[in-house]
């Protein structure tokens, strides 16, 4: 058992039944006459679904014990992507909705951590800047303000906005959390598309 208070990104409950990953916990103090509160985002491991609990801070739930292990990724279809344990070779699917956005961002063999609870995979955890080629945007054009920005694909299909400097071919970190741009890569120069 776990009191709220204690709450910290990356855990696993069970609220009423059902099991969720901790995303975030943020504690606020309270007044003379209100107690404090504990304010959480929460992720349904089974549906993908986003809740946002507020909790008082000595209320107690169960946290949940995760098994991690490495898993290669393999491909998607349908509504699941498929992972191998390199060192057993057992495959198993997990669905679309728990994997999300990042689904675009998996190259055949990336290598992540997925987090299971009795047997079942619950979680899969990715890095939180992940890096893409830009496969299409309007040529590079440098202006005095860096504030400007542009619609640019990148080369997995996903839109995103980047600064006017960035041109077709370069390759751009990409904050999975939001899907922004964070930053151009340095190691690489720019190939003419």
């Amino acid at each position: 058992m776990v009191i709220a208070s204690e709450l910290k990104a990356g855990m696993a409950i069970r609220v009423e039944g059902e099991i969720y990953e901790v995303l975030e916990a943020e504690s606020k103090a309270g007044t003379a006459k209100l107690g404090g509160v504990v304010k959480t985002k929460l992720r349904n491991v089974h549906s993908g679904r986003m809740w946002e609990p507020h909790f008082r801070p000595q209320e107690r739930m169960e946290d949940l014990e995760v098994e991690q292990r490495l898993m290669e990724f393999l491909f998607s279809g349908g509504d699941s992507c498929t992972f191998m344990d390199p060192r057993s070779f057992e495959q198993i699917e997990i669905p679309r909705a728990m994997v999300g956005r990042a689904e675009k961002f998996l190259p055949a063999g990336m290598q992540l951590l997925v987090e299971f609870f009795e047997g079942q995979a619950i979680n899969v955890v990715f890095p939180d800047i992940v890096e893409a080629r830009v496969a299409h945007t309007a040529p590079p054009a440098h202006s005095q303000q860096d504030s400007t920005w542009k619609e640019a694909t990148l080369d997995n299909g996903l839109e995103i906005r980047v600064p006017l400097f960035i041109g077709p071919g370069e390759v751009v970190r990409v904050d999975l959390r939001t899907g922004r741009y964070v930053e151009r890569t340095r190691g690489e120069r720019r190939r003419s598309a």
